[in-house]
């Protein structure tokens, strides 16, 4: 049993004393003991070296009271797991020598065997586990099929995804054959780590926003809620989708356990449009900014507007890389320390 289950509680819905918190990316960069790290170990060594992931992991859990562990991992080790070879450039970040551009680039990806390659995922969550000793829950995640495309057809980070898109709508036979080869490894991908002991999996779809409702429908949704249908049996599943509010109605209609919404969006509105299902977020990360004081004013008001129940707190997207330790202190404590009026 796990000792602190309020997360757990969050998902299933039921009441709770306060709202649970955790904070996307909390599982390094803004942490000097992950800098420290990073300056000895490149990213995707400490990704695939399951001692460093699993110590990435708790680095945050040992210095702050939170109420959830994810494992420090990225989305792209599942395309790296499928023969598509990024890399992580300083001052860049994802690379792809060859990008994906053709239906034959599309044809020569693969759907691996999970366990082979990304064995030190599973061990690095084994290690974790022990070292939680049922404390808190430890989330699991994947990027959306979507998303991974992005980089997979950009070869690198991009504001618009223009070539990406370029791809989807010039060669849909192509895109579509990519996005269900991602979501079939995905899906073997979640269904192991459920497997070996996270307790909630949560799917990043950062880029869905940069789409349109009707092309989203097509090339984002029904391939996220394909994972969910898969894993919805198995654990809590928890959607994630950067900037889109616009589909929160219908992801309200699949078997999640709760939704994310970022900053852009009002609770009262984000409720309106998700007839009761569970919210997390939607902390502005640059609010994080502000001072102590304002902070734990702000996430005061946050949960008086979610209300309570049904709901986790959390950021918007992931913790920016220099945020003051104080500040995410304060974000944290304002939750931890919370009393109804």
């Amino acid at each position: 049993m796990i000792k602190n289950d309020l997360y757990l509680k969050a998902l299933r819905g039921e009441i709770v004393e306060r709202p649970p918190v955790w904070m996307m990316r909390q599982a390094g960069r803004f942490l000097p003991e992950f800098r420290a790290m990073r300056d000895e170990y490149d990213f995707f060594t400490r990704c695939q070296t399951p001692e460093l992931a699993s110590e990435i992991t708790m680095m945050p859990i040992r210095r702050y009271p939170l109420d959830a562990a994810i494992l420090f991992s990225d989305i792209l080790v599942v395309p790296q797991a499928m023969g598509i070879d990024f890399e992580m450039r300083d001052g860049i970040g994802p690379w792809l020598e060859k990008p994906i551009r053709t239906l034959e680039d599309v044809q020569n990806v693969v759907v691996p065997n999970v366990n082979d390659t990304l064995g030190y995922v599973f061990d690095a969550i084994e290690l974790t586990l022990q070292k939680l000793d049922n404390d808190i829950p430890l989330i699991g995640f994947a990027g959306s099929p979507w998303t991974i495309l992005c980089y997979c057809v950009e070869g690198k980070g991009s504001k618009t995804f223009d070539l990406a898109k370029k791809f989807c709508f010039q060669n849909p036979e192509a895109a579509h054959l990519l996005l269900q080869k991602i979501t079939d490894t995905t899906i073997a991908y979640l269904k192991r780590k459920v497997e070996k002991g996270v307790s909630a999996v949560q799917v990043f779809d950062s880029w869905g926003g940069m789409l349109s409702p009707y092309d989203y429908q097509e090339f984002s949704w029904q391939y996220i809620n394909q994972i969910v249908e898969a894993l919805s049996p198995l654990t809590h599943v928890v959607v994630f989708g950067k900037g889109c509010w616009f589909a929160l109605e219908d992801m309200t209609k699949a078997k999640v356990s709760a939704l994310g919404v970022d900053w852009t969006i009002k609770p009262e509105f984000a409720r309106e449009l998700t007839n009761n299902v569970t919210l997390q977020g939607n902390f502005d990360p640059a609010r994080l900014y502000s001072s102590p004081e304002t902070i734990k004013k702000m996430v005061r008001e946050m949960i008086s507007r979610f209300g309570k129940d049904r709901y986790i707190v959390n950021l918007g997207h992931g913790i920016l890389p220099n945020i003051p330790l104080e500040n995410a202190e304060a974000f944290i404590r304002a939750v931890v320390d919370w009393k109804p009026n």
